[in-house]
């Protein structure tokens, strides 16, 4: 239960599908990782490095969770977070592209990788 109301042992492997297809889609926040390429890339490596490890069984379903909510916390805004848990929907209004912030528009195609 690590940030903005925790990621559940039991959707782990959700999770780590959902951000390490948003980490990759260039389209998306997570791609720039508020800081630049080289946060971007230490964001990607360390995501890869957790599920690595998950899945290889070296840590636990719960160590696992906890770790990757702190992934979050380090590496996600607290908007991310809900579009990605799909309790606040983004943009709010359908709008043209042009009209959009970059803001919005990253949170509309992040939308496509959510969890919940």
């Amino acid at each position: 239960m690590a940030v903005y109301g925790g990621i559940q042992a039991h959707e782990l492997e959700r999770w780590l599908n959902a951000l390490t297809n948003a980490a990759y889609d260039r389209r998306c926040p997570l791609s720039k990782v508020h800081g630049g390429d080289a946060r971007a890339r230490t964001a990607r490596q360390d995501l890869l490095h957790l599920a690595h490890d998950y899945r290889r069984g070296e840590s636990s379903r719960e160590e696992s969770a906890t770790a990757l909510g702190r992934w979050c916390q380090t590496y996600l805004s607290e908007a991310e977070w809900y579009v990605l848990v799909g309790t606040r929907q983004a943009p709010s209004q359908p709008q043209s592209e042009e009209t959009l912030s970059e803001e919005e528009r990253s949170l509309a195609v992040l939308k496509q990788h959510r969890v919940g």
